[in-house]
């Protein structure tokens, strides 16, 4: 194993905790920023192009039949090919957070199209699904296991919102783990089925699944309910007969007590597993050596590479897998730089440049990355501390459609980190949960007034069942400063009017009766 620092230029936060990393024929591309993409790259997704220790990054297009996908944070990702040995495959992306924080439950393709020199275009399809669909949820993993000429997919772990009905305000947006249900999913007709094993009794999050054949093997996690490391290595054989499938699992021994870990496949029937936690204050700094022959397992410890003082003695690390056999590792800057968000990172190759070239396996491999916010209670895979960056001028100046930072939204006044009005009180680094949003983060509506702006829901002094039924009603909001002038639009001015003063009644004219007589002797005088 050899790890190498790589430059990286600060100053912006494209790349945040969640990310996800997809390698088509060598190349790798991230996806996954948090926010929704910009009008330089709209579809969020990038290659990462590093060359003598610098990376730079090139916006990817998506072709015109393609569906939108939005930057989608800790979803779970697998390759999906036509059969166990053809060489053209797609990415399966399921689940994840999107930028408004909620939890999708959608599940998308996403396939290259073409590429060249100065482009590259993606064609992404949603796809739907009918029967036992699988809630929205983070954390999980899935993978493709290939049985009597057939293919599904598996789906486990994760976790969700707590519903609303249990939902407090000191724990308005707390998440639990899912149900330790497999769910099986046939693409090719799009139905979906559960399936409920006596042996898997915790939902597990921020495992690890590798898949070969017709096993999916399933390594360590975290429990919420029990704030627990599962020791335990769960084998699921799925077989897949003329009728109903068939699930079964088996508990082995030689199991790790890890979470977060990250899985690259280094050769046909080897993996390596990196980084995770043992516990809520103990990095994993071993490293194992997977191996898969014959349905069979075996998992020993490897040399792990010389890790800088720098990795040892940081609080937390993150990564995600690169492809063949590279890991992509990141640490937070030390307090004493000059830029307090700055971040140090690494690319841990776990085999030899030689090998690189290898044709890349059938097995696929899914290993997920950290998850939400810091906190002094939260383990360490909740934490979002990553930060990897790239300024304008790291790109190629020969193309036109280069990612701009310019272009990036100030998250200070369109973020959560922001002063909402002149009495806002929300401090970023002490604040507590006050029915947020976000986990530790607070709750925000969007005040209608002009263009729109965004408020905290506690300087606003909304209650949470004010603000639960304006975001179910999806109405109109104004803030305290432009509720006058919302009222003043909506409510017509009364207006002052003329005092005139009242008209006199008109006199009749008073008319004489006249006799017969009289009337003849009139008319004879009218016409003498």
């Amino acid at each position: 194993m050899s790890l190498q620092m790589i430059s990286t230029v600060s100053n912006s936060s494209l790349l945040q905790p969640g990310f996800s990393l997809l390698n088509f024929d060598g190349h790798v591309f991230f996806f996954g920023q948090k926010g929704w993409p910009k009008r330089s790259c709209p579809t969020g997704v990038f290659l990462l192009d590093i060359k003598q220790n610098e990376l730079k990054m090139k916006p990817a297009s998506f072709s015109k039949d393609s569906c939108y996908l939005p930057p989608l944070r800790y979803p779970a990702l697998c390759t999906l090919r036509s059969d166990a040995r053809a060489d053209e495959y797609q990415y399966i992306i399921h689940g994840g957070k999107t930028p408004n924080n909620e939890l999708s439950d959608k599940i998308y393709f996403m396939s290259l199209v073409s590429k060249t020199s100065k482009k590259i275009t993606f064609q992404c399809i949603e796809k739907d699904l009918g029967g036992d669909v699988p809630e929205g949820r983070y954390g999980h993993t899935i993978n493709v296991v290939h049985s009597r000429g057939k293919s599904m997919s598996v789906l486990f772990g994760g976790r969700t919102y707590t519903p609303l009905a249990q939902r407090t305000t000191e724990k308005w947006n707390s998440v639990v783990d899912c149900l330790p249900s497999v769910f099986l999913i046939d693409f090719e007709f799009g139905c979906c089925t559960s399936y409920i094993l006596p042996e898997l009794q915790d939902g597990l999050s921020f495992h690890v699944s590798i898949a070969r054949d017709d096993t999916v093997y399933i390594l360590g996690g975290h429990s919420l309910q029990n704030n627990t490391r599962s020791p335990n290595l769960y084998k699921l054989k799925i077989d897949l007969p003329l009728g109903s499938p068939a699930v079964t699992c088996t508990i082995l021994p030689g199991g790790i007590s890890v979470s977060s870990a990250i899985a690259t496949q280094i050769s046909d029937t080897e993996f390596v597993l990196v980084g995770g936690y043992h516990s809520d204050n103990q990095k994993r700094l071993a490293c194992n050596t997977i191996v898969l022959e014959d349905s069979k397992i075996e998992i020993v410890e490897s040399v792990s590479p010389e890790w800088t003082p720098d990795i040892k003695h940081c609080r937390m690390w993150f990564g995600c897998d690169m492809g063949k056999g590279s890991v992509l590792l990141g640490i937070p800057g030390a307090n004493k730089q000059i830029i307090p968000d700055a971040n140090y990172f690494y690319i841990l190759r776990c085999k030899g440049a030689e090998e690189d070239k290898e044709e890349e396996s059938i097995t696929q491999n899914c290993s997920q990355t950290s998850s939400e916010d810091p906190g002094d209670s939260a383990p360490f895979e909740d934490s979002e501390e990553f930060c990897f960056s790239a300024e304008a001028s790291s790109f190629d100046a020969d193309d036109a459609d280069t990612y701009n930072e310019d272009d990036e939204e100030d998250e200070s006044e369109t973020g959560y980190w922001i002063t909402c009005c002149a009495s806002c009180n929300i401090d970023i680094n002490t604040w507590v949960p006050f029915y947020s949003t976000e986990l530790n983060k607070p709750a925000m509506i969007l005040c209608s007034s002009g263009a729109g702006h965004w408020v905290h829901a506690q300087c606003m002094d909304l209650s949470e069942t004010i603000l639960l039924r304006l975001s179910e009603a999806n109405v109109k909001y104004f803030c305290n400063k432009h509720i006058d002038l919302n009222k003043g639009l909506q409510t017509p001015q009364k207006v002052t009017g003329l005092k005139k003063p009242p008209m006199k009644p008109l006199r009749k004219k008073k008319t004489m009766k006249l006799s017969t007589s009289a009337k003849k002797s009139f008319l004879r005088r009218l016409f003498e």
